[in-house]
């Protein structure tokens, strides 16, 4: 399907988000040109081929007449000159050509320039598109990268306090092994001054 101003007013483009693109209003303003100027072609066009029907029809209202004259009889046929006016039709007919051929050659000039700037734009696009797509991948592996070093550091540092509690229970527990040790020792030595003290009374009573 050929592309037609329309087509260029009535297209949209997705709007980037990771980073700035062309400026909206300046591609605006210059497809408005586009459209402009493809338009006033596509008048020059239509008023040209309007010519060359124009002038088509002159030179085919210009070819000589015939005319039947009757006589008796039976009726002859009589060719009528031309008139003196329609002697260059061959010259209008190379010029209609000419025109012709003008017009032609301006449509596919015109024509060209206008898919040579629908190239350019559609092949700007598709650059900027594949530059926000390569920026947009080489931020999201930046953020993964830091993500991932950060949570590196983080299991290290994890792994590190897990270590220095894990030493410290062990302390913990070794003073506990060793304070109930020495409880029970003092307890112990506590219970054999009692036995003693309870022997030495007992002894005391009996002598007495």
């Amino acid at each position: 399907m050929a592309l037609t101003p329309e087509d260029v007013v009535t297209k949209q483009f997705q709007h980037v988000r990771f980073k700035e693109g062309f400026d909206p209003d300046e591609v605006d303003d210059f497809l408005d040109e586009i459209v402009v100027e493809w338009r006033k072609t596509i008048a020059e066009n239509e008023e040209l081929k309007a010519r060359v029907a124009e002038l088509e029809s002159g030179a085919a209202a210009a070819a000589a007449p015939v005319a039947v004259v009757e006589t008796a009889p039976e009726a002859v046929v009589e060719e009528v000159p031309a008139p003196v006016a329609a002697a260059p039709a061959t010259g209008g007919a190379a010029a209609s050509a000419g025109i012709i051929e003008l017009a032609q050659r301006l449509h596919d000039e015109h024509v060209a320039e206008g898919q040579a700037q629908r190239d350019k734009l559609i092949s700007d696009a598709q650059a900027q598109r594949d530059k926000l797509i390569s920026d947009a991948q080489a931020q999201a592996a930046s953020i993964l990268a830091d993500a991932e070093a950060k949570g590196r550091d983080e299991v290290a540092r994890l792994d590190a306090e897990r270590a220095t509690l894990e030493t410290r229970i062990s302390e913990l527990r070794q003073f506990e092994r060793d304070y109930r040790s020495q409880l029970r020792g003092f307890i112990e030595e506590k219970l054999r001054d009692l036995d003693v003290a309870s022997a030495t009374s007992g002894s005391s009573v009996s002598a007495s």
